[in-house]
Formats: C-alpha cells, structure tokens, sequence
C-alpha cells in the first residue's frame, strides 16, 4: 500500500515538473522575443540617427519634438524599451537558472518517490552544482565551435591570397621569357569569398531572412524556425534534416560572420 502511495505520489511531482518546465519555457520564450525586438528597434533608431543626424534633431526641436515630449505616455514606453534589454537578459538568465535546478531537482524526486531502491536522493544543492558545471561546458563548446569556424574561413582565405601571389608571380616570370600567361591555366581552387557569400545567402534563405538582417532578427527568425521543426513537436518526416539545417544556419550567422559579410559588400 505504502508503495502505491509513493509512485502516485510521483507520478504527480512529475506532473507538476512537466507543467513548470512548459510555463517557464513560455515565459522565457517571451521576454526573449521582447529583448530582441527591443535591441532591433535601438539598432533602427541608432542608424537612423547616424544617417541623418542633423535633420534628427530638427524634427525634436520643432513642433514633432514638441508634440512627443508633452505626450505623457512617450517618456515611459521610451524607457521601458531603453531599459528593457537590461533587465529582461538579467531575467531570463535567472529564469533559465531556475528552471534547471528545479526542474531537475523535481524530475529527479519524482523518480525518487516511484522507485527509491534504484534512484537515490540528492540534495537541491547538487543540482546547483550541475548547472554551473553544465552551463561552463556548453560556453567551452560555443566557443570552440567558433572559433574552429572562424580558423577554417581564415586558413581558406589566406590559401586563396598565398596561391593568387604564386600565380601572378609565375605570370610575370613567364611573359618576361616571351610565354604570356600560358604557363598557368588559372588559380588552384575556387574562390573562398564567392564560396562565403554562397553559404551566407543559403544560411539566410534557411532561416527566411534577408541578407542585410542583424543578429536580433536572426535570432528571432531562428527561434521561430526551431521551434517549428523541432523534431519532438513537428508532424514533418524530415524534421530532425530540417531541424539540423536551421541549427547550423544559426550556427553561421553568427556576429563574426555578419561583420565579414558586411565588409565584402
């Protein structure tokens, strides 16, 4: 009897795990989506400024500046876009703590309760530990993925630049001795800044962007597209092929990646 008693009792912490993952998913989800429509529209504003900054300031000065300024609404929705970026990354970094040492303090309790001769208990306090050890080695691996990235694209360019030299060197030589520049067909390879650009446009076609997005609209067209083929939710048979498309889209569109493709424009 006692032990029914324990198994309904964690079939319910389960429960009630489940329901608190999905609510804290929901409200995370959401203060993201609010941070990064946030950082976009300071981003519109700042180049708008930059573009026009003189005539930016005469529109304040005049009547619009006059008109926005004595509305008493203006001053605290500018705020709140202003200041929301900072609090709502504070937020959902705590967010993400909480959810994770609570919901797998509580998956791991109610595994506990429907079988406690094979699941032993731990402490709250584990699970704290667990998460800095976890969230340290997902940081280690981003960074490592990015920066392996980043030497491919480097090592590619430079081969490019090494092998243009050595061909235009060998022209030279060849016509001074009355060969022209028969004695090369042409460069050895193909060429890395048209074989980025390809990447990068196909990336952005994947995630349903333009290529002139930033990285807060990248981001947010990346969640919207993960959470659509995620392959736990999506009915798509080729969800789990989509699924990884997306992720490695994301993956190349990073902030390096944006900078980069800005500059060969």
């Amino acid at each position: 009897m006692m032990r029914m008693i324990k198994k309904l009792v964690g079939r319910l912490i389960y429960g009630f795990s489940k329901t608190l993952s999905h609510a804290l998913d929901a409200l995370i989800y959401a203060i993201e989506t609010g941070v990064l429509l946030a950082k976009s529209f300071m981003k519109g504003c700042a180049l708008l400024i930059s573009m026009g900054g003189c005539l930016f300031l005469l529109l304040m000065i005049g009547p619009l500046g006059s008109l926005l300024f004595r509305n008493p609404v203006v001053f605290p929705i500018l705020f709140l876009i202003f200041i929301f970026p900072v609090l709502g990354a504070i937020s959902i970094a705590y967010l993400k703590y909480i959810k994770y040492i609570t919901t797998h303090y509580l998956f791991h309790l109610a595994s506990h309760w429907m079988d406690s001769e094979k699941v032993a208990y731990r402490s709250f306090r584990k699970f704290k530990e667990d998460f800095r050890r976890a969230e340290a080695e997902r940081i280690r691996r981003e960074q490592e993925r990015r920066y392996e990235q980043q030497r491919q694209w480097e090592e590619r360019f430079q081969q490019w630049h090494q092998q243009n030299a050595g061909w235009q060197g060998s022209y030279q030589r060849s016509y001074q001795t009355g060969q022209g520049g028969r004695s090369h067909s042409g460069q050895v390879g193909g060429n890395p800044y048209e074989a980025f650009k390809q990447k990068y446009k196909e990336s952005c076609q994947i995630l349903g962007v333009s290529e002139q997005s930033d990285q807060y609209r990248i981001k947010l067209a990346y969640r919207k597209k993960a959470k659509e083929y995620h392959p736990d939710v999506s009915k798509d048979p080729q969800a789990t092929q989509k699924f990884q498309k997306i992720n490695e889209a994301y993956e190349f569109l990073n902030e390096d990646n944006i900078q980069r493709y800005q500059r060969m424009q």
